[in-house]
């Protein structure tokens, strides 16, 4: 199931570039990815129940050691996790809005503005003539009712 979710997503995808952000040792890291494969993109999520019956989905739940890998591998430091717990908490959005916001004006220097682009369609952040989609820890990339719409 979790490498069937992969595939389709993958194949659905507008854009393959990915900003994950995620909280290690009181540290919020952003690291630029490429997740253009199933095996790519299983190995940052996690199959997991969706809400609302939507079937399973695939979530960006990344344990130690994958945060650590994403750190050897290039992942930066974005803000301190106090810093972004004071934003969050100013602010009417929630924790991956508030990455996706940090992210466009702290690494990009972009104002940010909320959309609601679907992910066939475009991405999160366009910046430097690039698409980003971006996932902060805990995030849903997709569920099997969504794509099993798409697939229509």
């Amino acid at each position: 199931m979790h490498r069937t979710l992969a595939a389709r997503y993958t194949s659905v995808s507008y854009t393959h570039t990915y900003i994950l952000t995620f909280v290690f040792r009181k540290t919020i890291y952003a690291a630029i990815v490429d997740i253009s494969t199933a095996d790519e993109l299983m190995a940052v999520t996690r199959l997991d129940k969706a809400s609302r019956g939507a079937g399973m989905a695939l979530r960006f739940h990344p344990t130690s050691a994958i945060k650590l890998n994403l750190i050897n591998h290039g992942a930066k430091v974005l803000c301190s996790k106090k810093y972004f717990n004071e934003v969050y908490r100013g602010c009417k959005y929630n924790r991956g809005e508030v990455a996706e916001m940090l992210v466009t004006e702290l690494m990009f220097h972009q104002k940010w503005q909320k959309d609601s682009v679907p992910f066939t369609k475009g991405g999160d952040i366009v910046a430097n003539g690039i698409t980003y989609q971006h996932k902060h820890q805990g995030a849903t990339f997709c569920n099997e009712k969504t794509l099993r719409n798409l697939m229509r």
